[in-house]
């Protein structure tokens, strides 16, 4: 009642009113049609579809469980064992986590050991021995800084190169 009263009495919300319900009895007789049966397919088509990581992840799974009972028993009892394998050993190894510290510093000091003498072998045959011998009790500051030389004039070299190349085929 008081949005019937309102209407009788403002000019502009009767306008809107009215033009709406023109809008309405004009679209009431408009044809009606029906869009072909390819129609939905064609639109779906386009529309690309969110599917969470997990619904994914378990389709994938799905389709790795074996269908029969015995099967599935039997991977039932692997998954078990391996789950099972990994809990003893990750137990052992928190319990031994000096041990685990210690094999990792080992092999980090040994990759260290095999990037040093790959690298002095590199320079060595670079600059020579001798050069090596020199640059060895300034450690590895001078190793750093005699590859840094080493680097910046094989890149200048190679512009060099590439300049003299570039300017003889222009030619």
């Amino acid at each position: 009642a008081p949005l019937k009263a309102h209407i009788r009495r403002c000019e502009d919300c009767r306008s809107e009113l009215d033009a709406a319900r023109s809008l309405v009895r004009r679209l009431e007789h408009l044809p009606q049609f029906t869009p072909s049966p390819a129609f939905a397919s064609r639109v779906m088509s386009r529309v690309h579809v969110y599917v969470p990581w997990y619904i994914t992840a378990w389709d994938r799974l799905r389709v790795l469980v074996p269908q029969s009972r015995p099967a599935r028993a039997f991977a039932a009892v692997g998954a078990v064992s391996v789950l099972a394998l990994i809990s003893i050993v990750s137990l052992a190894l928190v319990t031994r986590l000096d041990a685990l510290i210690f094999a990792l510093d080992l092999g980090v000091m040994r990759l260290q050991e095999w990037g040093s003498a790959l690298f002095a072998s590199v320079i060595s045959a670079a600059v020579g021995q001798g050069a090596i011998e020199a640059i060895r009790p300034m450690g590895s500051f001078g190793f750093l800084a005699i590859a840094t030389l080493f680097l910046i004039t094989a890149a200048g070299a190679a512009g060099l190169v590439r300049g003299l190349v570039r300017g003889r085929s222009q030619r």
